[in-house]
């Protein structure tokens, strides 16, 4: 009899959440397959899977998909599903749906709905009664973050800022308070200009361009939004798929005991001790425990 290093529950455990064996047939649902951003080897193995076995794959633009689908032999049911897709596409799926079938759908890269289609269909899915199933794998956005170097246990995904400037910088004000890296789309052309609007609308923050990301030509530079705005006005648009990660605002200085006295001291003519102690915590930045000790001790 061979030993074994595992009790047999154990093992049986690993196999049912797929650690050793291709998944199971497919039930009928969306499949929100994420696909390489750009190596090719990283698409997981359960996406293949997934992409072999559906009855449908519907793809952003299928002349793409058929890359990657012809680099690892699939040849699926292919149609087309994109931010122009009429109703009657989505119909069509909610129809195979209801039949039975199971139905996946990629972008040109990286995970669908992330800034690419597939939003109206899956909440048109949901709707209908029918299951969503994430396929998870390569994202541009958590990619660039990861490559960074900036703070990631708090971020916010803003997808692409407005094209034009007004509407851009309008965005960018409603973003400056957000205490979060902070993670954008960008096309080439628009680089130079948006990195600059940040400055303005942003100020003195550390931050990373993420360009190629995967691809041969990948480039994570560094520096102030200042300086990166300077560098790209000054080397001309780059080309490819752009991240911009921008660092949180820096913290304000702790406020010194004269500036919450006399801040307090203005309040408490105002209100009580609360209510001055929690305008005195929004305004300053201080403690609310801080503000309203010192606030009890001023109404004495």
């Amino acid at each position: 009899m061979t030993n074994s290093s595992s009790e047999p529950g154990e093992q049986s455990g690993r196999d049912r959440i797929g650690a050793r064996q291709p998944s199971p047939p497919l039930e009928a649902g969306l499949y929100v397959v994420a696909t390489p951003i750009g190596n090719l080897r990283d698409i997981t193995l359960r996406a293949l899977d997934i992409l072999g076995a559906a009855s449908r794959v519907y793809a952003e633009d299928t002349r793409v998909a058929r890359k990657l689908l012809d680099a690892y032999g699939l040849k699926p049911r292919l149609a087309a599903y994109h931010d122009h897709s009429d109703d009657a596409v989505r119909l069509q799926i909610l129809d195979a749906l209801a039949a039975g079938e199971s139905v996946a759908l990629i972008s040109d890269a990286g995970t669908p709905l992330i800034s690419d289609p597939g939003f109206k269909l899956a909440r048109a899915v949901i709707e209908a009664g029918h299951r969503v199933f994430p396929i998870p794998g390569a994202s541009a956005a958590l990619a660039g973050l990861v490559a960074s170097g900036l703070p990631s246990d708090r971020f916010l995904f803003a997808g692409f800022l407005p094209s034009k400037q007004s509407a851009r910088r309008a965005a960018l004000a409603e973003l400056a308070e957000i205490d979060a890296t902070l993670i954008l789309y960008e096309t080439g052309p628009r680089l130079a200009e948006s990195l600059a609007d940040m400055s303005a609308a942003l100020g003195a923050r550390d931050a990373v361009v993420a360009r190629e990301l995967t691809k041969l030509f990948e480039e994570t530079r560094r520096g102030t939004l200042a300086t990166l705005a300077a560098h790209y006005d000054s080397a001309g648009a780059p080309k490819g798929e752009i991240v911009i990660l921008i660092g949180p605002p820096p913290e304000a200085p702790a406020a010194s005991d004269e500036d919450l006295d006399a801040f307090l001291t203005a309040a408490l003519t105002r209100g009580g001790v609360k209510e001055a102690a929690q305008e005195a915590a929004k305004t300053l930045g201080v403690s609310r425990k801080r503000a309203y000790a010192r606030a009890l001790e001023l109404k004495a």
